[in-house]
């Protein structure tokens, strides 16, 4: 599969006067609030108009910064973790307004990606203040956007189950979730076809790729672009559990791509096909497979 190419540009830096802020508070166990004011200080500081935004779910707050768009600002600000970054890129993928990062989740990968430092909301602000603005590509499933990784395996229902549950809250709930499906799980049966190639195989986990990695640094699908124009298709062949168990802390690394059950394609368009499986991306619930996935080149402008 040949690549088209890179093709981000660097504009120079953009003057920001006037910006929206769009928070979720409850993001990183309160750090989105936090984030937020801190946000304001710096921004109103160096002279930047603020629209604060703050939506009571996520429809209101997409409808906000919808609106801010719409009116003109000079970008789009969200102060808040990946889920957040997701809701913003179904406002901005096909627009030349830009997406700034603020990190203040729990995973904060598209921030990592993008370079801005993830534990010093000051510093993150000043960072996106002298910005250049850049274009980096999205990823399309069945009509909305993603930006890190769709998961469409063990990953996927693990997700699923974890969010079936009430107890425990944060990262132990996955942990249990985990041990609790790996008891259970067998490899899945797919169908894939892969930029017009069909492929039937069983598979752990497939993945697919805008980003290196998701879920707070898991780099499923290692070496992935976002200025290639292509997707990263991940697939874990099938491993006993005991295998899958002792690879899990090489995703973290990215040392797991030297693995014999580690399989990659690199594609424009990947349709998933799997029976009693939900994708997610960004963290997000997307829904059932089948899915169609395409690369949207270039469609989300940043600022880095």
């Amino acid at each position: 599969m040949t690549s088209p190419g890179p093709h981000h540009r660097d504009a120079p830096a953009t003057a920001l006067r006037r910006v929206a802020l769009l928070t979720n508070p409850t993001s990183g166990k309160g750090r989105g609030a936090r984030a937020r004011t801190a946000a304001l200080q710096v921004l109103r500081s160096a002279g930047v108009e603020v629209e604060d935004l703050v939506g009571a779910d996520a429809a209101e707050a997409q409808r906000l910064a919808s609106d801010a768009v719409a009116g003109g600002v000079d970008a789009l600000l969200v102060a808040g973790g990946d889920g957040l970054v997701h809701l913003a890129t179904q406002v901005l993928a096909g627009t030349t307004t830009p997406l700034g990062v603020i990190p203040a989740g729990t995973g904060n990968d598209v921030a990592r990606n993008l370079g801005l430092p993830t534990h010093d909301t000051e510093a993150a602000v000043r960072h996106l203040l002298a910005a250049q603005v850049s274009t980096m590509d999205v990823a399309d499933a069945g009509g909305t956007s993603f930006v890190t990784v769709l998961c469409a395996g063990f990953d996927a229902v693990v997700n699923e189950r974890a969010n079936r549950m009430r107890w425990p809250r944060g990262q132990m709930r996955y942990n249990l979730a985990t041990v609790s499906e790996l008891r259970t799980f067998r490899p899945l049966s797919y169908r894939l076809t892969l930029d017009g190639e069909t492929r039937e195989l069983d598979a752990m986990m497939v993945s697919v790729g805008n980003l290196p990695s998701f879920g707070g640094g898991l780099r499923i699908a290692e070496g992935a672009s976002t200025d290639d124009g292509l997707l990263d298709v991940v697939i874990i062949k099938p491993v006993s559990k005991l295998e899958l168990v002792k690879t899990y802390p090489k995703l973290f690394r990215g040392t797991h791509v030297t693995h014999p059950c580690f399989e990659r394609h690199r594609v424009s368009t990947v349709e998933v096909v799997a029976d009693g499986v939900v994708a997610y991306a960004d963290g997000e619930r997307l829904g059932p497979l089948p899915l169609t996935v395409s690369a949207r080149p270039g469609a989300l402008h940043v600022l880095r």
